[in-house]
Order: C-alpha cells, then structure tokens, then sequence
C-alpha cells in the first residue's frame, strides 16, 4: 500500500469512528431523555395523585365539619334554655304557679330534642365530672381551694363544652381544685 492509500484508510476510519462516537452520543442523548421524561411523567402521576388525595380530604372534611358555625351557635340556643329553666326555678314569685311546672316540662323536652339531635349529628357533650384539667378541652374559669380532691381536677362545671366529632366546638368551662396554700405552709 502506498503512503497516501495508508492516509486516506486512517482518515477514513478516524472519520468511521467519530460518526461511531456521534451516533453513540445520539444514542446516549436519546436514552437521556427518555430518563428524564419518565422521571418527568412519574412526578406529575405523583402530584396528580396527591391532589386527589387532598380534594378527597376536603370533601370528606366539608361534609364532617361543615356544619361546624352553625352547631357552635346552636349551643347558644340549648344554653338560653337552660338559664331559663334555672330563672324560673329560682325565681319565688314563680315557684308558686302551678302552670309554670308544665313550661319546665316543655323546656325540658325541647333540650332533650336539642341533644338527641347533637347525638345523631355527631356532637358530644364533653364529660368533667372528676376528670384531671386538661386545656384542650376545658377552659378554667376559677381555682377553688379543696384540699378532698386532687389539685387540678374539675369540681365545678360552669358551662358544658362539645366536640363536633374529633374537633374541639367549644370548651367546658370549669372551676378547678387547689391547695389551700396557708395551710400547707403551717403543715
């Protein structure tokens, strides 16, 4: 072979292999972007799927607390009751009519209609008879020195508090045991 046959080969092959090398970064290029916009479709599956979660949340949590206002102001409505029922019974002028006994009997009714209704939608009285204080629930109104019962256990319900399910709807209002603490000083 002569001298230029031998160049012209090399440079042929030179020119093969870099053809060779572009089509392989070609290739490479392809397979990336293949990569990226599987990566890229599996986040938007992704975010497409946690969207629907969170709608599917907030429907359900329309449908559960919803109603939520509207049941705080009827606790208003189940308290005027009550203080009606307790005016008319502390009242001396009215202890004496004899009538007033049977409109107590009807208040009494419409509360327990009033709670059976909470009670089909879900509304809990929250209990405090001997229970431990516990501000997530309660809201502490006064200290009453006891020294009977355990400091920080409720002894007095001044207001009756609901949960609307797992939620708060509003907290009981609560007088709370303490320590006489003159005492526990001269002990």
């Amino acid at each position: 072979m002569s001298e230029n046959n031998k160049k012209e080969t090399n440079k042929n092959q030179d020119v093969k292999q870099e053809t060779e090398k572009d089509t392989s970064k070609k290739e490479n290029t392809i397979e990336e972007k293949l990569k990226d916009t599987e990566e890229k479709l599996l986040r938007s599956l992704a975010e497409v799927e946690n969207q629907r979660r969170r709608f599917e949340k907030d429907v359900k949590d329309a449908f559960e607390f919803g109603s939520f206002n509207f049941a705080k102001e009827i606790l208003a409505i189940l308290d005027n009751l009550e203080r009606a029922k307790l005016a008319i019974k502390n009242d001396e002028k009215l202890k004496s009519n004899k009538d007033l006994d049977r409109f107590i009997e009807n208040i009494s009714i419409i509360e327990k209609d009033l709670l059976t209704i909470f009670e089909k939608n879900n509304i809990k009285k929250i209990d405090t008879k001997n229970k431990k204080f516990d501000p997530n629930f309660h809201q502490a109104m006064s200290e009453i020195t006891d020294e009977k019962v355990e400091p920080g256990t409720i002894i007095q319900e001044m207001q009756a508090g609901y949960m609307l399910g797992e939620r708060l709807l509003r907290p009981a209002l609560v007088g709370v045991a303490k320590k006489d603490e003159k005492n526990k000083d001269k002990k």
